[in-house]
């Protein structure tokens, strides 16, 4: 038996396995690795791709990670902050467009503090009783956590990083704990929150002995979804000299990562359409399931600036649903008007 054959069955992989699938050359098991993949996805959620629409909704940041174009030492950053009216006027949109999950990304920034997001959360739960709301505003505690849940949130996304505490020390200012952030996780899994978490692929100073420690969590903690991209360079942060990460990398992790877990939500990410022109329809083909255009106004898009040059409008734009539904046609796939629930 090979080691994709094995990975698929045993649900784990060990090392040797995976320093051999991210360095091999051998294109007939890279194919058998994306087939494998696929054959896996498609048995649990058949050619379907979910779209969410994702709203950013601010710009600001209390955190001084060392990978993020919106830390708070970056003086060149553009903050915004959407209104409650342009966040419903999103909504609106998308909702128009066939979008029957929306994502509220921002900044772990104060201004959108329990009252005003339970408030906006209630508000939208209450005018689309057929959607799922799903949040991704970072550290909060249990209780603003709870209060989130109860005002109406389905689902909770929250990057782990790394499942090393020294690694995570090398990406984040001292003040931030990678203990704290892993009880964030078991915390929103705890209230019933469908929950994410997720890292980047190629971050400096990642290993393969790291990449397997984020394997190992992600089987054990047996997410709803898993958001991986590659690691894309930034100006004005302390990693803007560092190589960005690999498309291929990515592709073979997503694959890996949906053999591990057969049933996991999956995103083909912004930032492997920002590396590569394909790079979603990529990772469609690696086993990705999830898509997540752009519903954030036009005026804010290019100010989300995570990490330099992310695509923000024309086919990322939520508008072109046209176009992102004859994107996937091409390689099999169908968008569909779904909520697009963990099976």
């Amino acid at each position: 038996m090979n080691i994709v054959d094995q990975i698929r069955e045993t649900r784990d992989i060990s090392r040797d396995a995976l320093a051999t699938l991210l360095s091999t050359d051998d294109r007939e098991l890279v194919d058998h690795l994306r087939a494998s993949a696929r054959e896996v996805a498609d048995a649990v959620y058949g050619k379907t791709i979910f779209i969410r629409g994702l709203i950013e909704l601010t710009s600001h940041c209390k955190n001084d990670c060392l990978y993020c174009g919106l830390r708070r030492s970056n003086r060149s950053a553009v903050r915004y902050r959407l209104s409650d009216e342009e966040i419903y006027q999103c909504c609106a949109t998308g909702y128009q467009l066939g979008f029957r999950t929306f994502v509220m990304q921002g900044g772990e920034d104060g201004w959108f503090d329990d009252n005003r997001m339970c408030r906006i959360v209630g508000t939208i739960r209450k005018q689309y009783p057929d959607c799922a709301i799903t949040l991704s505003l970072g550290e909060r505690s249990r209780e603003s956590y709870q209060a989130l849940y109860d005002a109406g949130a389905d689902r909770y996304l929250l990057r782990h990083e790394t499942a090393s505490p020294e690694h995570y020390a090398r990406l984040h200012p001292a003040e931030m704990s990678w203990q704290n952030r892993i009880d964030c996780l078991f915390a929103l899994k705890e209230i019933g929150y469908q929950v994410g978490c997720g890292f980047m692929v190629g971050s400096p100073y990642q290993t393969v002995d790291t990449l397997l420690a984020d394997l190992q969590f992600i089987r054990s903690f047996q997410p709803h979804m898993v958001g991986i991209g590659p690691f894309v360079a930034t100006h004005e942060t302390p990693f803007a000299g560092f190589p960005n990460g690999k498309v291929n990398d990515t592709l073979r992790l997503l694959a890996i990562i949906r053999l591990l877990h057969p049933h996991v939500l999956l995103p083909s990410t912004t930032a492997l359409g920002t590396l590569h022109p394909q790079g979603r329809e990529l990772g469609v083909q690696y086993g990705a399931n999830v898509v997540m255009p752009n519903l954030s106004p036009k005026l804010h898009r290019k100010d989300y600036a995570i990490y330099d040059n992310k695509i923000c409008t024309g086919e990322e734009s939520a508008e072109c649903r046209a176009c992102t539904e004859q994107r996937f046609r091409r390689i099999g796939y169908e968008t569909v008007v779904s909520r697009g629930d963990f099976k």
